[in-house]
């Protein structure tokens, strides 16, 4: 990992300056325990700890409750610039931040609730994650119905079941789920803390992303209080719930891009460092590698120009960001199939040697495969995108 550097054409002003600048000081620490704890699948909580002391955890908090409140622009810009120490303490975190913006425009919990946790992450660094996803549904963008039950008693509820790829669920003490609710054909939310009856069984253990905690959650009988139900189908809410187009989800694609960037940094270095005997100068004088590191950054510079694009958009037209939803898709689609494009030429750069694990490339390698599973996925952004263009008027 190479010198914090704040010289970036994405960053405006100086708020964005400083806001780089904190996550480029600590990209450097987590890249240095970032292969031991891909090497063993466990979870950093270090980083975690210099996250908190940081300051980064209150980032996307609001004002009022004592945060920084962080725009959509600037949580895109922190996230990519921490994946480019870690990828999966990145993403990770980018749960928690990108949930806590999203609850700051759309207000979904009770307002007491929400101001009491946001106080919670500015005081102690808690944090926080929706579990969804089951081995019987699939993902949950995918509209499964969660087999996980919620059973009402007269205090609150009862809830039993297990999540799959519950990320940060080693460190988290309170999270949300999906529960269906018993005998009725209603899904809940619940707002739940970690107790006797929560369980995390360590079945994560993957190609890539080995350090994001993403353990199976188990929840045998927790009971979760009536005012910690936080949403029913079905139900006639107090309120309409606000949709923001999911523009928090943005923290993803620039996790992917973050990572590609460090492979890119890391090859150039490379190409102007590396010189066999066979020539006269180092490798980064050849054309061929000058054509490679061109397509690099073609791909960078195009993936980070639409995301920080329509981060904006974003923040600027909140009445559109509804409508905003393909192009925030087609955001996540072209930084992480870019960025796998990106890590894959800087290992042909690099040339063998990229295979060793002494080398950060094989492990970035394996960690943007992960971007294609997170959502939105590449079949879905490509038919929201065909239905835009089939419905408009010609």
């Amino acid at each position: 990992m190479t010198k914090p550097n704040v010289s970036d054409s994405f960053i405006r002003n100086e708020r964005e300056a400083e806001i780089a600048e904190r996550a480029d000081q600590l990209a450097v620490k987590l890249a240095e325990r970032a292969p031991k704890h891909d090497e063993e699948g466990s979870f950093p909580f270090e980083n975690f700890a210099d996250l908190r002391q940081a300051g980064y955890l209150k980032l996307a908090v609001p004002k009022q409750y004592g945060g920084d409140e962080i725009s959509l622009y600037e949580l895109v810009l922190a996230q990519e610039r921490l994946a480019r120490g870690d990828g999966s303490t990145a993403l990770a975190v980018g749960w928690h931040m990108g949930t806590m913006l999203q609850h700051r425009n759309t207000r979904p919990w009770p307002e007491a609730l929400y101001e009491w946790f946001c106080r919670e992450v500015v005081e102690n660094g808690t944090m926080i994650n929706h579990f969804a996803s089951e081995r019987a549904t699939g993902s949950p963008s995918r509209g499964g119905k969660p087999e996980t039950t919620a059973v009402k008693t007269p205090d609150g509820w009862l809830i039993t079941g297990r999540k799959t790829f519950s990320t940060l669920s080693p460190i988290l003490e309170y999270f949300t789920v999906s529960a269906s609710i018993a005998d009725t054909d209603e899904v809940g939310e619940f707002f739940v803390r970690k107790t006797s009856g929560v369980h995390i069984e360590e079945t994560w253990n993957t190609l890539g992303m080995r350090a994001t905690g993403s353990h199976d959650l188990i929840l045998q009988d927790v009971f979760v209080p009536d005012d910690k139900l936080i949403s029913r189908s079905g139900s006639i809410p107090d309120k309409k719930r606000i949709d923001d187009g999911n523009g928090w989800l943005l923290h993803i694609p620039a996790c992917y891009i973050g990572i590609a960037h460090a492979a890119r940094d890391f090859a150039i270095q490379f190409a102007r460092s590396y010189r066999p005997n066979s020539l006269p100068g180092p490798i980064s004088e050849l054309p061929n590698i000058q054509q490679q590191i061109g397509q690099i950054e073609a791909d960078l510079i195009t993936a980070r120009t639409l995301l920080y694009t329509v981060a904006d958009r974003w923040d600027r037209y909140p009445e559109g960001r509804i409508a905003l939803k393909p192009d925030l898709g087609l955001a996540k689609y072209i930084a992480t199939n870019h960025a796998l494009r990106i890590v894959d030429q800087a290992m042909r750069i690099v040339g063998g040697t990229s295979l060793s694990r002494r080398l950060p490339l094989e492990r970035m390698y394996r960690d943007v495969r992960a971007g294609l599973h997170n959502p939105p996925m590449d079949d879905v952004v490509l038919r929201n995108l065909a239905q835009r263009a089939l419905t408009e008027e010609s």
